[in-house]
């Protein structure tokens, strides 16, 4: 009887264990869209790798969206290695954006490009991803600016703006043409957050005011604007949190909470790592069948700060600011079939 029920408890915490490290999705810079009734995932990798979930919980991997390599990306950036770095999916007018870039690691000899799809559904009739080229690129000398981790949204009017930037002199903004692929002429720029930049810091380096990773949500009257202050991919050094800001206006000034504008050094927190998860951050934000999400990576300790796909409901304080609860890093878990 004893042999029994020890053999009964070892299935049970075998089982338990085999739950507690089943698959999770591995992803660094998560961006989401759905269409019909499935959700699709980008992120960072090679050719950009995307997922399918029917419910944001189940992920099943398709592969990548570019199977050689861009044709421009060694042009803009001789260190590309096939890794595609921190996608962005957008829609308009039946049509599907799908924004990308193309760096070497801590320069800022960079390119965001973009290619389009009349469908997310990799199994329809239709589906074929047409690159479009090179928007923006950055060349270290003339630029002090990085020109990685697009995102994209309408003003008011319709008019489509590109937020994009890592380190250097922070996160700016440009006015895209109608196409969406070029960018306007005249052209219009904005400064719209940014960190100081110590003194004697060579122009040429990213310097230590970490902030990249720029998402605007809009929501309320307002545009939100949330940016990852730190360090990523440092494993148990890692620093990264998300700061955010709000503005009236598209292009700023984005204040935080008491006030400060971001372009200025300002950001309230919106979430931190803890000793389970470090390294949060590098979000995008959605209203999505009238839920608002937040969905970002997390380094789990336990898993040798392997990074992990997180998807967290975002809530509204009485001041009009999102919120969101630390315990849902711990409470949310994907699952890659």
């Amino acid at each position: 009887m004893h042999s029994l029920i020890r053999s009964a408890a070892c299935i049970i915490v075998s089982l338990l264990t085999t739950a507690a490290h089943a698959k999770q999705v591995s992803v660094h810079d998560p961006v989401m869209a759905k269409e019909g009734n499935t959700f699709y995932l980008f992120s960072t990798g090679p050719g950009i790798t995307f997922y399918s979930s029917p419910d944001m919980r189940n992920w099943k991997e398709e592969g990548r969206v570019f199977p050689g390599e861009p044709a421009w990306a060694k042009k803009a950036a001789p260190s590309f290695n096939d890794h595609i770095w921190a996608p962005d999916i957008y829609f308009h007018d039946g049509k599907y954006y799908l924004y990308y870039s193309v760096s070497g690691f801590g320069k800022n000899t960079s390119g965001i490009g973009v290619t389009t799809n009349a469908t997310l559904n990799p199994r329809a009739a239709n589906y074929q991803w047409q690159d479009q080229g090179m928007v923006l690129q950055s060349i270290p000398g003339r630029d002090n600016w990085n020109a990685i981790d697009p995102n994209i949204v309408d003003d008011s009017s319709g008019t489509p703006w590109m937020s994009f930037g890592s380190f250097w002199s922070g996160i700016k903004m440009v006015k895209l043409d109608a196409s969406r692929t070029r960018l306007a002429e005249p052209q219009a720029w904005h400064t719209i957050a940014q960190r100081t930049r110590p003194a004697g810091v060579p122009e040429e380096e990213a310097g230590p005011a970490e902030i990249e990773a720029p998402h605007i949500l809009k929501k309320n009257g307002y545009y939100y604007l949330f940016v990852s202050w730190g360090l990523c991919c440092k494993k148990e050094a890692s620093t990264y949190h998300v700061v955010m800001g709000r503005s009236k206006q598209v292009t700023g000034p984005y204040l935080d909470r008491t006030g400060k504008d971001m372009a200025k050094g300002g950001g309230s927190l919106l979430i931190d790592g803890n000793a389970q998860w470090k390294g949060v951050g590098h979000n995008s934000a959605y209203t999505i069948d009238g839920k608002d999400l937040l969905v970002m990576h997390a380094y789990e300790t336990t898993d040798n700060y392997l990074q992990k796909l997180k998807i967290l409901d975002i809530k509204w304080d009485k001041d009009g600011w999102p919120t969101v609860d630390p315990q849902d890093l711990n409470r949310y878990q994907s699952k890659q079939q």
